[in-house]
């Protein structure tokens, strides 16, 4: 093949966006005129290495534009520590199958048990997969939704915030909610009911929800939607921070027990 040639293929590529190929590409063909591997093979080879390439940056994409507080695995989480949790049921929700039914999920649990760890990974998942996907804290959420609001751009927030097939709404609890914040929540949950996803995080049982939400017939209303059809984790276990605060206190303690053996030595 001339220089000529592998010039044209090279501009035709770049105009294609085939990056992957690109860099590829020399090293590649070297490969396959020693190995006298046919067009066939090479082509093969390319195009499943380009798409290979093409799906990764998208998840990258993804992963990047949907605001994920932390990016750690389902993998990545100590379910030994969290007995209180059917692994089962988490590995059902990794199958993204709720996302096909427009269902919900819930994280209950005191602060620090994993919540956010498994409604981020669970995200991670449904990224991979190709879903839109967007994390956003409660508190943050009715910021943005009261923003909008005083600019008169709320139902465009609203669209935008509704054509996410997986929405996570992390700590809702945590902060007080006045009662223009938990109308426009409800606005939100209402929209979104039984077409997208939602996945939930809280540190309040849902009997405490009536004070999350500042108003008894709000709460109920959210709560309809929500627990409608819903998937409910409560994690009843300890703290990860106060595990590793524990582990730090008992290593730290241990190096000073040793210092001191060494000292009387």
């Amino acid at each position: 093949m001339n220089e000529l040639t592998m010039d044209r293929l090279r501009e035709n590529l770049e105009s294609l966006k085939m990056k992957n190929t690109l860099e590829i590409l020399d090293n590649y063909l070297e490969r396959a005129v020693a190995e006298k591997l046919n067009i066939v093979d090479v082509l093969d080879y390319i195009s499943a290495e380009e798409a290979k390439s093409k799906r990764r940056r998208a998840y990258e994409k993804q992963v990047q534009m949907s605001g994920f507080p932390i990016k750690k695995t389902l993998d990545e989480f100590d379910f030994s520590f969290q007995p209180s949790i059917d692994k089962r049921q988490i590995d059902e929700l990794a199958t993204m199958r709720f996302l096909g039914n427009g269902e919900n999920v819930v994280f209950l649990g005191p602060p620090g048990v994993g919540k956010t760890h498994l409604a981020s990974a669970l995200g991670l998942v449904a990224a991979r997969h190709r879903f839109s996907t967007y994390y956003i804290n409660c508190h943050q959420l009715i910021e943005q939704l009261k923003k909008a609001h005083f600019e008169n751009r709320l139902p465009d927030r609203l669209k935008i915030l509704s054509k996410y097939r997986m929405l996570i709404i992390d700590e809702i609890g945590y902060l007080p909610m006045d009662i223009q914040g938990a109308n426009l929540f409800f606005q939100l949950i209402a929209r979104r009911y039984k077409k997208t996803s939602t996945v939930f995080t809280s540190n309040k049982t849902f009997s405490q929800w009536n004070e999350v939400f500042a108003d008894v017939t709000i709460a109920s209303a959210i709560l309809d939607r929500v627990l409608h059809h819903c998937t409910v984790v409560n994690i009843k276990g300890e703290s990860y921070r106060l595990k590793e605060r524990k582990e730090f206190i008992r290593q730290k303690q241990q190096i000073v027990n040793t210092l001191f053996e060494q000292g009387n030595a």
